[in-house]
């Protein structure tokens, strides 16, 4: 395994993604808005930069983009490491956690524990609670909370679902390797009970984790559907790690989905990225207004303990706030826009043609040198966007690292489609359209990429 360098330059250390101060971070976990600040847990390991020793990592923001390092929240304890999950505002004070009128935080995160030769392991649910705003953490006595006596069970996501006292908690979790999630309920976070599966559904190969569930209106309508998210392990659709979504309806109990594919093409099912470097993605509870806002992790599992930063390594996608959107073929769609940063990272806005026999190349280099690039290629004939990084840096740390990763275009764009490029240090994301389609991709020049040079070819010339 590669030791990480100790020297990044700080000009690729990203300004507006979160990384931890020194140590590793994987998927993000108990996203919750309280009293003005986002709180971002995150899966971490604080002795080291590879995965390991994993605890919840806690950093906040009031904006979504500046982010205050805060002390680990849940540590590994005694042998049990505290896998993925959620947090909750429980407003009603259902568990009992609360003291005076502050409703108390509660976290619902899965207890891990190794196993051996003799034994398989566990994984299990369990709860933690604070009741000073997210300062400080107390496990449960009682844990865990449901047990199913699986070595592969994890992630649960939960939600208050229905009108006022009349609802009940909603726990949606990965059955990993049975490719498929369950859904149980609750009226007091503590007492489950399992109400149904969903899956095994569309990409199945590698296991399912980190699910989440919510609805949301589709654009310009009073339609409600109900939005199903499973990250994937190997086997996303451009390799390794990857996030799917599924379209449906949820009655409190069972998920419907509207659309199921017996296709054998990864392309033909519904993905959040096509890059490389989005896994684990996640939305944030309790968030005003009703916004969906989602954070992934940017890295991808066959390379993340190998990736060439140091003392801390990997790092967060931008918060993407999430709409429906309802195409002209009567097909519903995610469509996600991010939170843009300010000056402290570079941002493109460019409006390529797409027409028949138009190819159009998007080469990002350093000011200095353009030995080094990553090159974005729209093809009208093809009616696809490509993204190379076979040449963005250093790409020899991982064999899997080097790619060319691609999409369609969505099938009603026009004869042009409009691009959101963002380059914050090593990371990349790419918004094409209305944001149906992105890319999200690590890259390790030896200086950022701050330059944009266009190319445009037309075929039928």
């Amino acid at each position: 395994m590669t030791t990480p360098s100790t020297t990044t330059p700080q000009s690729l250390r990203p300004a507006a993604h979160y990384t931890a101060e020194s140590t590793w971070l994987n998927d993000p976990n108990g996203l919750v808005f309280y009293e003005g600040e986002y709180h971002l847990f995150f899966q971490n390991n604080p002795s080291g930069s590879t995965w390991g020793n994993i605890a919840w990592g806690h950093a906040v923001s009031t904006d979504l983009l500046s982010w205050e390092h805060r002390p680990v929240a849940i540590p590994e304890e005694d042998g049990e490491m505290a896998f993925s999950g959620s947090v909750v505002v429980d407003h009603r004070n259902t568990a009992g956690f609360a003291s005076g009128e502050r409703p108390a935080l509660v976290a619902i995160y899965t207890a891990a524990r190794h196993g051996t030769d003799d034994d398989p392991g566990s994984q299990a649910q369990a709860l933690a609670f604070s009741t000073d705003g997210g300062a400080v953490w107390t496990r449960y006595a009682g844990n865990p909370v449901l047990d199913i006596g699986s070595s592969e069970f994890r992630d649960p996501k939960v939600f208050w679902h229905g009108d006022g006292d009349g609802g009940h908690w909603v726990m949606v979790v990965a059955d990993p390797v049975e490719h498929r999630i369950g859904f149980y309920t609750s009226p007091n976070l503590i007492d489950w009970a399992l109400a149904s599966h969903f899956g095994p559904a569309h990409a199945v190969g590698g296991v399912w984790e980190c699910p989440d569930l919510f609805p949301l209106r589709i654009r310009g309508t009073n339609e409600t559907r109900w939005v199903l998210v499973v990250s994937l392990n190997p086997g996303a659709i451009a390799g390794g790690s990857g996030t799917q979504y599924f379209i449906g309806d949820f009655d409190g109990r069972v998920f419907t989905a509207e659309r199921l594919s017996d296709s054998l093409d990864p392309s033909d099912y519904d993905w959040l990225d096509f890059g490389r470097d989005y896994y684990a993605a996640v939305s944030f509870s309790n968030v005003p207004d009703g916004r969906r806002l989602m954070i992934g992790w940017a890295s991808n599992w066959e390379y993340a303990n190998e990736t060439p930063t140091g003392p801390w390594r990997s790092a967060m996608s931008l918060a993407r706030e999430i709409e429906l959107v309802r195409a002209t073929d009567g097909r519903v769609h995610v469509v996600q826009a991010p939170v843009l940063p300010g000056d402290e990272v570079t941002r493109f806005e460019v409006t390529v043609p797409c027409t028949d026999g138009v190819r159009t190349t998007l080469t990002l280099t350093p000011e200095t040198t353009t030995d080094e690039r990553f090159v974005i290629s729209v093809d009208g004939s093809e009616r696809r966007i490509s993204c190379d990084r076979t040449s963005s840096g250093n790409t020899t740390f991982h064999p899997t690292y080097p790619s060319v990763d691609w999409a369609a275009l969505p099938a009603d764009t026009g004869s042009s489609v409009e691009l959101t490029i963002i380059v914050d240090a090593y990371l990349i994301e790419v918004f094409v359209g209305d944001g149906r389609v992105t890319f999200t991709e690590q890259v390790f020049p030896q200086a950022p990429f701050s330059r944009l040079h266009r190319g445009d070819i037309d075929e039928r010339d």
